[in-house]
């Protein structure tokens, strides 16, 4: 095969490794390179809403998903301060949308899923332990230029994808700026084991409180929750570790004994690069826009750039559409993320860990109540993620 017509993707997370995927269901031959020496499994992402899993099925992944996730039909707000609980129900999707429900995995353990039915597929690599340090690009295509466990790299694809997260060489060597802001506060993600379950928590918590606020969702069956809260940035990182206990100590019931499995501090942005795409290469997931997680947003618009992404550049690749269409991916994707993924997430975050004005919270969960009780003011509040799609850009509008 023409080496011009190959698609390399940076970056083997679940945006990566599920565009490469569309890819390659499509027919293109699809080159990973990741950096790090395999998957990573710090606590990251975890919540996929029923707008993302058309997408997963239609590339034979929901199956696999669904037997390694926790199906979640109850997103419940706690008022950690009064004890309050505000409980929405998915049983209100029932008919009106497909899925009906969530889907609670971790991110690795949707990239394992992602990366086996990826080799399974004919013209797949996947290369680990492989750094891209420059790009150059001509009429044809690119040159990806790096170092693949210590062996000088060059590789040459008709395009390349962008997918390599939130600090991107590919964004960087590009010449693009990551425009927003970083907040104050670091969160810290820890997958534990406590039975949140037997103190009336949901499959999906979210804890409000500017002192204690946190999310909390189930992970598998095994007793497996992440349990993910801030702190000031202005802590030492390195000591993380150490004050993990003081936060379960102050918010877990009963005996509050706990099992830590893993945990990962992390800064939170609100930022979009300058530009999606850039000649032959175009940028998807983190790479391309980050936002705090509250709300799971995050992923979430990842998946959506992965689903129209891989099926418009198979189809520039395979010489059925124009090139103009990535412009479009670029436009479209950009737009929906500033316009509302990151407004969206903001405003949660606020509410969840930062709402310290006593009327600004009442408010608030004075909407969430009325929610409750008005099925189609709580199917809105539920089908979160729809404003984020971006339908095919095959078809044409009307």
């Amino acid at each position: 095969m023409d080496s011009n017509s190959k698609v390399v993707v940076v970056g083997a997370g679940p945006v990566g490794l599920i565009t490469a995927l569309g890819l390659a269901r499509a027919g293109v031959e699809v080159v990973v390179l990741e950096r790090e020496s395999g998957l990573v499994a710090s606590p990251r992402a975890i919540v996929y809403y029923g707008g993302v899993l058309g997408g997963l099925e239609r590339l034979g992944l929901l199956d696999d998903t669904l037997k390694a996730g926790v199906r979640s039909t109850t997103v419940q707000f706690l008022v950690h301060r009064t004890g309050e609980r505000i409980r929405f129900d998915h049983d209100v999707l029932e008919g009106r949308v497909p899925y009906p429900y969530n889907v609670n995995l971790g991110q690795d353990r949707m990239a394992e899923i992602a990366l086996r039915h990826l080799l399974r597929l004919p013209g797949t690599e996947v290369r680990f332990g492989t750094t891209v340090t420059g790009l150059e690009q001509d009429a044809d295509g690119v040159t990806v230029i790096g170092d693949a466990n210590g062996v000088p790299l060059r590789l040459r694809a008709g395009w390349v994808v962008g997918a390599d997260g939130a600090s991107s060489r590919v964004r960087e060597l590009l010449g693009l700026d990551f425009e927003g802001t970083t907040w104050p506060e670091r969160f810290v993600a820890t997958n534990v084991r406590f039975p949140y379950d037997r103190y009336g928590f949901a499959d999906a918590n979210m804890v409000i409180d500017p002192q204690y606020g946190a999310v909390i969702a189930k992970i598998d069956d095994s007793g497996l929750w992440r349990c993910t809260y801030s702190e000031d940035a202005a802590l030492p990182v390195e000591t993380v570790h150490e004050r993990i206990p003081e936060y379960f100590a102050a918010t877990l019931p009963g005996d509050r004994r706990y099992e830590l499995v893993r945990y990962s501090p992390y800064k939170m942005h609100q930022r979009a690069a300058s530009a999606f795409r850039s000649g032959r290469v175009v940028l998807a997931g983190d790479a391309a826009h980050v936002t705090n997680p509250t709300g799971g947003l995050g992923l979430t618009s990842g998946l959506f750039d992965s689903f129209v992404l891989s099926e418009a550049l198979a189809a520039v690749v395979r010489g059925e559409t124009d090139a103009e269409v990535l412009d479009r991916y670029a436009h479209d994707r950009r737009r929906a993320f500033q316009e509302y993924a990151s407004p969206v997430a903001s405003a949660l975050k606020h509410l969840v860990f930062n709402c310290a004005d006593e009327n600004v919270l009442e408010e608030a969960l004075a909407g969430l109540r009325r929610a409750t009780t008005d099925p189609q003011l709580r199917a809105g509040r539920l089908m979160i993620s729809q404003p984020l799609q971006t339908p095919s850009l095959l078809i044409p509008a009307g």
